[in-house]
């Protein structure tokens, strides 16, 4: 019987990626560069979300459920200034914003999403 699930970038700790009866789970995006302001780090997170969305060949329209994770909540309207940029009209996901102690101190910001695969 072969598994049903299809896992993306498989590492020994995690998947970056999993999609199974139709629903994309991504993994937690982090920025690269640590030492951007709020704004920057969103951005770049924002692109890994778009990139691996894409890679299951769906998109940010197709989101269910956002999770972000802020070391600060006084970064929130800073995120939220990119974050409005990127959704697409109308299609505002439901979300949830926290803030939490990151596992590097030099991000500011993880992002966890679950999106529908385009059908």
């Amino acid at each position: 019987m072969t598994n049903p699930v299809r896992r993306f970038h498989v590492g020994d700790r995690l998947s970056e990626m999993a999609v199974f009866h139709g629903t994309v789970y991504l993994a937690g995006q982090v920025p690269d560069d640590g030492t951007l302001d709020i704004r920057g780090q969103t951005r770049q997170v924002l692109a890994h979300v778009d990139r691996l969305l894409a890679e299951a060949h769906t998109d940010n329209a197709h989101i269910l459920m956002a999770q972000i994770f802020l070391a600060d909540l006084a970064d929130f309207d800073g995120m939220n200034e990119v974050w409005d940029d990127w959704v697409p009209p109308g299609d505002a996901p439901p979300r949830a914003t926290v803030q939490a102690r990151l596992a590097n101190p030099a991000w500011r910001i993880e992002i966890v999403v679950t999106a529908a695969l385009r059908v």
